[in-house]
């Protein structure tokens, strides 16, 4: 009777357990998983500015090599390396005894050839002798004459000045040394650097771009006034305060490296920038009404890139980019949308056309 009655109390249990337990319902075979969420962008048009860099070097205004033009033995040096001067401020002197030995030799010859001249003036008078023998004596006079100023000449040589204002460089010749105009490098150089040209490299590709994206005057020739300005970063990474302009651009491509030679130009009235040195050129160019696609939201086929579109019944489709510049972020296109066309943000890589998605804002 015990066994029975336990029997009947789990065969009870069983039953209670069945009529009021949950069992997990399966799901039903074929049914379709919910659209992914995902993040999408409505394309505005902005405007939308993009950097080009370029490696620069800069140097000064003015790069004046001083050179010797007569021989000599350096005797002053006027100036130290480093310093300001002014134009037509004394740099050298050279030794010039040799020079005044041969100006008081051709002084001698001068005062012989007028002597003769006028002692044979009074015997042409007279008759005594030709007018042709006076004529011979007075071009004698001038040759002697000009051998003096020549020697002369040389003589103010000697003292040498700058041409310029500026900042004395190196000074490789010192008191002693002996100099020629013969000599493989320059007395020193005198650079003005109140304002700095900043000379930079582009290919054709980029010749191009920035051709096209400049201003033209109406002779449909670059307009360098109305040309935006550019940023020089210096070679500690920082940007020069004073903007500058192009200056130049050579259009004629080097047939052996491909590339054309452009000038920036900047005010250094500060003295900050060094002739010399290195740096990097900021050009600036403004697409006006233009889109911005990030890279994240785009996918590669067949050497294109593509974006998907929302539809209006949240499904999908790819479109190409009329790609016309990079950024650090993705891409500007102008062309092939409509203000306020949806994109998908991400996830693009596991998306197919047509497929339904939720979009998320």
């Amino acid at each position: 009777m015990k066994k029975l009655s336990i029997i009947g109390v789990l065969s009870a249990g069983l039953l209670l357990s069945s009529c009021f337990g949950t069992t997990p319902t399966a799901p039903a075979a074929g049914a379709t998983p919910p659209p992914p969420s995902l993040k999408v962008s409505v394309l505005k048009k902005q405007d939308l500015t993009v950097y080009n860099q370029f490696s620069t070097t800069l140097e000064g205004k003015q790069n004046v090599e001083i050179w010797p033009k007569v021989a000599g033995f350096v005797q002053e040096v006027y100036v130290e390396e480093g310093q300001k001067i002014k134009k037509g401020q004394p740099l050298f002197k050279l030794e010039t005894q040799t020079l005044n030995q041969d100006a008081n030799a051709a002084k001698a010859s001068v005062n012989v050839a007028k002597v003769e001249v006028d002692k044979l003036k009074p015997l042409v008078e007279k008759g005594i002798i030709s007018e042709v023998q006076l004529e011979t004596a007075k071009a004698q006079l001038a040759q002697a004459q000009a051998n003096y100023q020549s020697v002369a000449s040389n003589i103010g040589y000697s003292r040498i000045t700058s041409p310029v204002d500026g900042y004395i460089g190196e000074i490789p010749f010192k008191i002693g040394a002996l100099v020629s105009s013969a000599m493989g490098q320059p007395l020193t150089t005198v650079s003005d650097v109140s304002e700095v040209r900043a000379y930079f490299s582009m290919n054709e590709k980029e010749l191009l771009k920035l051709k096209e994206s400049m201003p033209k005057n109406d002779k449909n020739a670059l307009d360098m006034e109305k040309a935006p300005r550019v940023s020089l970063i210096m070679i500690n990474g920082e940007e020069y305060a004073e903007k500058g302009k192009i200056a130049m651009i050579n259009t004629i491509i080097n047939s052996t490296t491909g590339s054309v030679t452009a000038r920036a130009d900047f005010d250094n009235k500060n003295n900050l920038l060094s002739s010399g040195s290195t740096g990097k050129i900021k050009i600036p160019t403004v697409y006006n009404g233009a889109y911005e696609i990030p890279q994240t939201a785009t996918i590669d086929l067949q050497g294109k890139k593509l974006v998907y579109v929302v539809k209006d019944d949240n499904t999908v489709t790819t479109m190409p980019l009329d790609i016309i510049t990079t950024t650090k972020n993705g891409f500007i296109v102008e062309k092939g949308f409509e203000e306020g066309t949806t994109i998908v943000l991400e996830g693009v890589s596991k998306l197919k056309d047509g497929m339904t998605i939720s979009p998320v804002k």
